[in-house]
């Protein structure tokens, strides 16, 4: 019984390696392609009329993803926020608050 447990965990777990993976202010997942991008999902419930990146508006919907630069990067709406995209992800901001 124990080798059957065994191989269940470790065939299982490349699938939770490979999952979804959260910080403060968002999700993210590797990117099918190696590039990173950014999705804001969220517009600070509707507060936003027009959001900022980096000093830039973003010309992206709300939930679409754009190519950006791994990294640090500032986030504006009222206020700015400081956050980091990992290399090679798809990251989806989501979280305005403190």
């Amino acid at each position: 019984m124990n080798r059957r447990l065994a191989f269940v965990f470790l065939t299982m777990l490349p699938c939770i390696a490979c999952g979804e993976k959260r910080n403060l202010r968002g999700s993210f997942t590797a990117s099918q392609d190696g590039k990173t991008y950014l999705a804001v999902v969220d517009d600070n419930a509707g507060n936003c009329r027009s959001v900022r990146v980096d000093g830039k508006a973003w010309p992206h919907e709300i939930g679409e993803p754009g190519r950006v630069a791994p990294g640090h990067h500032t986030i504006s709406c009222n206020g700015d926020i400081g956050f980091d995209i990992p290399l090679g992800v798809v990251y989806k901001f989501d979280y305005w608050g403190p």
